[in-house]
């Protein structure tokens, strides 16, 4: 070979290898078209403006890597009671101060041992002596089933039945819908309370309720209602026999 073809062999080589070494790396496609598309750094012959394909399943399985989870950092809670929470209670309806026990003065002229019950003004004043009088808040009969009269206390009772009148049960169920037991012993839910002051031979009684937010007003069925410890109150000052005047 002559120099010329020498010089022109050795152009040629080192023109071949910068051409084939100089340009980026093909990029090659998977095969599976489900998988992500993926860049093959390993250096391979293509043919001008070509693209490799690779046909076998193990080379294209070398370059394709599953994509990362992403991590969820979440804060860790200790110490969470899975429990039902606690719902604050209601406050309980007050009376109103004006309806709490007092001692007041008595110009009247009704003898020591008297009770008294104004039902306009929802008091019931127990007569004491040196012109005093006990005074107490009290609840009354509805429209309707208000009366007044005199009457003695015929008996009394701690924690008392209650076997309300048919009328009353017949009633309750047609106004209002409710089905009143025909006896309840007595007791906290007994509407008649801790005490029990029976007058004559009707059915109204001086009594406690469980119910004391309802003092001051006419809500019951006639009976005249205190406050379970204002009616022991009276309960153990009241005796058989007393008079009880109903305004």
């Amino acid at each position: 070979m002559t120099g010329a073809a020498l010089s022109l062999a050795a152009f040629s080589g080192t023109a071949s290898a910068g051409e084939r070494y100089g340009q980026r790396p093909p990029v090659v496609l998977s095969p599976d078209l489900t998988a992500p598309w993926v860049m093959q750094l390993r250096g391979q012959a293509a043919p001008r403006g070509g693209v490799v394909y690779r046909t076998k399943p193990k080379a294209v399985r070398s370059v394709i890597r599953q994509p990362r989870t992403p991590q969820v950092h979440r804060r860790q809670v200790t110490n969470v009671s899975l429990a039902a929470p606690r719902v604050k209670p209601k406050p309980a309806a007050q009376i109103d101060q004006r309806f709490l026990p007092q001692t007041v003065a008595y110009s009247g002229s009704e003898k020591p041992g008297t009770i008294i019950i104004n039902t306009s003004e929802r008091y019931l004043y127990h007569v004491m002596a040196n012109g005093q009088a006990r005074r107490y808040g009290v609840g009354v009969g509805k429209e309707g089933h208000a009366w007044s009269g005199t009457e003695r206390i015929t008996r009394k009772a701690e924690w008392p039945d209650w076997r309300p009148p048919a009328e009353m049960i017949k009633r309750v169920r047609e106004k209002e819908g409710r089905i009143l037991p025909a006896h309840m012993k007595g007791g906290p839910e007994n509407p008649l309370g801790a005490r029990a002051l029976y007058l004559g031979s009707t059915l109204y009684r001086i009594h406690g309720t469980n119910q004391p937010w309802t003092i001051g007003k006419a809500v019951s069925s006639g009976c005249i209602r205190m406050r379970n410890e204002d009616v022991t109150e009276l309960y153990e000052n009241a005796r058989v026999g007393a008079k009880v005047i109903v305004l």
